[in-house]
């Protein structure tokens, strides 16, 4: 019941917002040729006998084992990215408890051709234990090796020497700024930090946002009015060079229920960069589901069976604005006594594309164990939230919205791309209405072809054939007819 209230809460928080449809003080969404997904109410106008519906990752096995002398139970707050031609992973190595901010930490690497199989490289910078045959990156930079977070730089200005950044350290440290020009070699940008108020007990995360043509940071800090106190929750800044940041603001969840929030993972989603997805992990302090003899039988360490966490979906479209459409969880742990102790089941950051149509997320598992692993876990292209339609059919209209073609194509037909997915007796079907709400001739739900099939991407089509090249940027809204059918993601190409 619960869970219900918060939807109707959330839908009618969107009809606030929205005026009437039709009416001419309603804002026109200009959504260009920009993928939307529907992991928020941004699109939607109104629903009827449809709903929005979380999806769930599939559990496809261990990716990598932190095996390794200077990895060990304690490793953790990876980052996994695809680049050309390589998948690159990065993680905390850390054998004991109490190590936290200390030179017993390093910074590991491993490396795919595929994102399935997982090697780690004798890349012989840095001696361990007495020998350089080791895949350690960064070592000797206490407190950085706790929480080192990098990524890609797909700023137009970035200089070659700087592609690769990360921010990493503690409170005590701030966030210092690396840069690499392979992803392997790294040095400080600074000596000193550049970012020095907050928490970062954690993960903090940072990338180049295409659409808001900045740097952005996503960390860690407390809600309370005191130092550590009250909830663990997630603060923003901005930069223009990763440099020199702004004031950070705290982020705000819609008015949701408070939950301790431990790493954020905050990134733009690829197929969609304007949108950023967190795939974070909610911890529950104190909620204890193994006894000591439980603990003890599985071999995790004393201090670490008291708590249990899991990972939750949330979105923002910039700004200080989380949305969290469901308070579900987006991957549970799963059985077995050994994913229910503290600090296990956070997420990976990097949500990265894999053959055949499928978004990989990793999760870490057995955290204080000595089978401390990341797991793999899989979800079609754009699948976290989709429009579900049930057998007995329904609708969902969309805002008032303008599309262009998308750049140099200005003279081919523009098509919908739908990703959807039906059963065998269900369908879609596509009307396209103008501003006050009246059917478009040829665009009408009798002139629709009804789509039945399971496709990523496919083109939805009318009576004339698919071209919606004379609609472009007058305004408009969609109505999606929906029967046992399953609305992802929506495209104007």
């Amino acid at each position: 019941m619960r869970q219900e209230s918060l939807r109707i809460l959330f839908f009618a928080a969107i009809a606030t917002i929205l005026p009437i449809s039709g009416s001419a003080a309603e804002p026109t969404l200009n959504i260009g040729s920009r993928r939307e997904l529907f992991v928020d109410g941004h699109l939607i106008d109104q629903l009827k006998g449809v709903s929005l519906k979380l999806h769930h990752p599939r559990l496809e096995g261990t990716a990598l084992v932190f095996d390794k002398p200077w990895e060990g139970r304690f490793s953790g707050y990876v980052t996994v990215l695809k680049d050309t031609s390589v998948f690159r992973m990065y993680y905390r190595g850390l054998p004991s408890a109490g190590g936290d901010g200390s030179n017993i930490e390093s910074t590991c690497y491993a490396e795919s051709a595929d994102g399935l199989q997982w090697k780690k490289p004798e890349l012989r910078i840095h001696e361990v234990n007495g020998s350089a045959k080791n895949n350690v990156i960064l070592k000797n930079e206490a407190p950085c090796s706790h929480n080192f977070s990098p990524f890609i730089d797909t700023n137009p200005a970035a200089l070659p020497a700087a592609r690769y950044k990360a921010l990493a350290g503690t409170s005590n440290s701030g966030l210092v700024a690396f840069v690499s020009a392979d992803g392997i070699h790294w040095r400080r940008a600074r000596p000193k930090a550049v970012i020095s108020r907050g928490a970062f007990d954690s993960q903090n995360v940072s990338f180049w946002s295409e659409s808001e043509g900045l740097y952005l940071c996503y960390f860690r800090t407390w809600d309370g009015s005191t130092p550590w106190s009250g909830f663990r929750s997630i603060s923003r800044v901005t930069s223009k060079d990763f440099l020199n940041w702004s004031e950070p603001k705290a982020m705000s969840y819609g008015g949701t229920p408070r939950e301790h929030l431990y790493t954020n993972q905050t990134q733009p989603y690829f197929r969609a960069p304007h949108i950023y997805l967190s795939v974070a992990a909610r911890f529950m302090p104190g909620r204890r589901i193994l006894s000591p003899a439980q603990a003890k039988a599985i071999d995790v360490d004393p201090g670490y069976f008291s708590d249990c966490s899991d990972a939750v979906l949330m979105s923002t479209r910039g700004g200080t604005l989380y949305s969290r459409t469901f308070m579900d969880a987006f991957i549970r742990p799963g059985p077995g006594l050994e994913n229910w102790v503290s600090r296990t089941n956070y997420p990976a950051l990097g949500i990265v594309g894999m053959p055949g149509g499928r978004l990989a997320i990793h999760v870490q598992k057995n955290y204080g164990q000595p089978t401390a692993r990341l797991v793999r876990y899989t979800l079609r292209s754009d699948g976290f939230v989709s429009v579900n339609g049930p057998y007995t059919g329904g609708e969902m209209t969309t805002r008032l919205l303008t599309f262009q073609p998308a750049a140099g194509k200005n003279s081919s037909p523009c098509r919908l791309l739908v990703n959807c997915s039906t059963g065998a007796a269900g369908s879609l079907r596509v009307e396209i209405l103008d501003k006050t709400g009246k059917p478009i001739s040829g665009y009408s739900l009798a002139d629709s072809r009804e789509f039945i099939g399971d496709f990523i991407e496919r083109a939805v089509e009318w009576k004339n054939g698919p071209d919606v090249r004379p609609l472009a940027g007058r305004p408009v809204r969609l109505r999606f007819s929906l029967k046992d059918a399953d609305l992802y993601s929506i495209r104007f190409q």
